[in-house]
């Protein structure tokens, strides 16, 4: 007798419905004007409560205008049973413009994960942690979200069984293998097509529905061509017919009704929805992680689905796939440390991800390059951002909901060192906090650090900015090289960078007590900063960032001199090192000059603690220098922390 195949396991989600309807146009023209425009006015109401969800606790509906003969509008409905399914189908019956329609076909299925992966059969044995990024990407196919793109394709398929071309006769392994290849084709569309895959095995003729989302059809058919010459497609897929329609809102049937060009939903470009069954960093093929046959769904490839096992092989790219994160209720503190800011870098709403790693921040700010830029394919994508913070790199990431947040976190965990980490919902926040902070205690940039240091130095008449410098970020490196050469690379740089409004300057400065001198480039905003960085980290002799080594560093007490009093501010700093070299906690300190403005100077300062710090702020000598310091600055000194 012959031995049986093993199926993959599988799970199943929310009930899908694609009702195609074609437009009785005798009918239509024959009625009245009253006739029709009370048809649209009820049917607009009635697709507009079913658009938003409000027959059910959760799902998701779109409206789409059919391209060609087959039909001429797809009603389609994601919901979390069949009654529900059942429900939506007679509620439009019932309207007044259901008897200027006649059903062309529908296709009822239900959304299904399922796979070959070691991954994922820690998720079907229950072995998988809810809070991990796979479980999260799992549920994200189970209960998409249809994205805000242009174009949608439809088709249905079945895998062959037929002699020599049967693919339920394939071992386990040997399917395992066509759709890990399978997936490979499918990153390259990350960001471009979206696809979700429901079973329909004992629910309609076909064995799986293939449902595509893309801005550009092109990008779709590229796609499907490209599938069509491998083996899991060529030798073992059977497919229905297509159908291909633009998304529209019920507020435009009348335009289509009167044949008018009507835009999609505003034909807005949308970067397709993470939120949706597709992973957002999943496309890229991240080194190192294999394509599983989530991968090719992910991707949109047709067949993806191509057996309901590929679908979810449950296993997209994601290394551990373990939470990392703690649950805070003051997120938006944290960032605020970190110069990241509601309403510049973020809304109140979104949902956002802190982690940490003990990885070097340029490391980690290659790393990220690739995924940020495959999140920026997603409309749900905030910002992903890296900052150096205690000789630790914080690693920022924000989305505008918690799902998709939960999808990018397993992506994140992947970056190297990555260990712990907070996440939370960014809303209305104090960014004074209990001061604990795990990672970043003893920061300028960790919990109410830097809002006390602030207020502190306020009230001493020193300016302290923002957190983080927030209305001017600065970035400070160091370089061995030998300093005319330096010198000119900067200056270069600078020329540049003056082409951008937000560059508040970039020069450097030399320490004649030390063979380094510190490049400090000032900008406006966190992103401008950022993205100078990359730029900053090709000048030679690049030995490190400020803010990378050990102890509590104080960066960028930023001083003009009069020129007629520049000898007596050295001379005095000189009597103030003195001093700070018997104070309990201090590590050094040092003045570095502007190389084109000798009378631009700034002090930088570590410490043990922060604390270590506020005492000498705090102490008489130091209030006596900033009195001293009204005659003989041109400006008021400006406290920097680092961007």
């Amino acid at each position: 007798m012959p031995e049986a195949r093993d199926p993959p396991p599988t799970d199943e989600g929310w009930y899908a419905l694609h009702d195609y309807r074609t437009i009785d146009w005798d009918a239509w023209r024959d009625a009245t004007e009253r006739e029709r425009e009370r048809a649209l006015a009820e049917v607009t109401d009635h697709l507009d409560a079913r658009l938003a969800v409000e027959d059910a606790e959760e799902g998701d509906s779109a409206l789409y205008s059919i391209l060609g003969h087959k039909a001429d509008i797809l009603l389609l409905h994601l919901r979390p049973t069949s009654a529900h399914i059942g429900a939506l189908e007679r509620q439009f019956e019932q309207t007044e413009f259901a008897r200027f329609t006649e059903r062309e076909t529908s296709f009822v299925s239900v959304t299904e994960a399922s796979g070959y992966s070691e991954d994922a059969r820690d998720y079907f044995e229950g072995e998988l942690d809810e809070n991990s990024g796979l479980y999260n990407y799992i549920q994200t196919r189970l209960k998409p979200t249809i994205p805000d793109a242009t174009h949608v394709c439809f088709y249905p398929m079945d895998k062959r069984r037929q002699p020599g071309q049967n693919w339920y006769d394939l071992d386990f392994e040997e399917r395992a293998e066509h759709m890990e290849a399978h997936g490979d084709i499918g990153r390259d569309y990350g960001g471009k097509v979206v696809q979700m895959i429901t079973g329909a095995i004992a629910l309609d003729d076909w064995e799986w529905g293939v449902t595509l989302w893309g801005d550009d059809l092109v990008d779709m058919k590229d796609l499907l061509y490209e599938m069509r010459f491998d083996p899991s497609t060529s030798q073992f897929a059977e497919f229905g017919p297509f159908y291909v329609g633009r998304r529209i809102a019920p507020d435009d049937l009348p335009a289509l009704m009167a044949g008018e060009v009507v835009t999609a939903d505003g034909d807005i470009e949308t970067d397709l929805d993470t939120a949706g069954p597709i992973h957002p960093g999943q496309a890229t093929a991240d080194a190192g992680h294999g394509a599983s046959e989530s991968d090719s769904a992910r991707a949109g490839d047709e067949h993806a689905a191509d057996d309901g096992d590929h679908d979810d092989s449950g296993a997209p790219p994601m290394g551990g796939g373990e939470s990392v994160t703690e649950q805070t209720d003051d997120l938006a503190g944290r960032l605020g440390t970190l110069g990241i800011q509601a309403g510049e870098e973020y809304d109140e709403g979104d949902f956002g991800l802190l982690l940490y790693s003990d990885a070097d921040a340029q490391e980690i700010e290659s790393e990220l390059g690739g995924l940020r830029e495959n999140f920026e394919h997603y409309d749900t994508h905030v910002t992903s951002v890296v900052r150096a913070q205690s000789g630790r790199s914080a690693i920022v990431s924000i989305w505008d909901n918690e799902r998709a947040a939960d999808t990018a976190e397993g992506f994140l965990t992947d970056l190297p060192g990555v260990e712990d980490g907070y996440r939370g919902p960014l809303g209305d926040s104090d960014p004074q906090d209990d001061g604990d902070h795990g990672a970043g205690d003893e920061s300028p940039h960790a919990g109410g650090d830097a809002d006390s240091i602030r207020d502190e130095l306020a009230d001493l008449d020193v300016y302290a900015g923002q957190p983080h410098g927030e209305d001017i970020y600065a970035l400070v490196l160091y370089s061995e090289a030998p300093l005319s050469e330096l010198t000119e690379e900067v200056a270069e740089l600078s020329d540049g960078f003056d082409r951008y409004d937000t560059h508040e300057g970039t020069a450097v400065y030399d320490d004649p007590d030390s063979d380094k001198a510190a490049v400090v480039s000032r900008w406006e905003t966190a992103d401008a900063a950022n993205t100078a960085s990359e730029y900053l980290s090709d000048l030679p002799g690049i030995v490190g960032w400020a803010d990378e080594g050990e102890g509590f560093e104080t960066m960028g007490m930023f001083y003009t001199v009069k020129p007629d009093y520049r000898d007596t501010f050295v001379e005095r700093f000189a009597d103030v090192g003195e001093l700070l070299n018997e104070m309990e906690g201090h590590r050094s300190t040092a003045l570095l000059e502007n190389v084109d403005n000798e009378n631009d100077m700034f002090i930088a300062s570590r410490w043990d603690s922060k604390d270590d710090a506020m005492e000498f702020f705090r102490s008489e000598e130091f209030t006596d220098t900033v009195d001293w310091g009204r005659e003989v600055l041109a400006d008021q000194p400006r406290h920097v922390f680092l961007a």
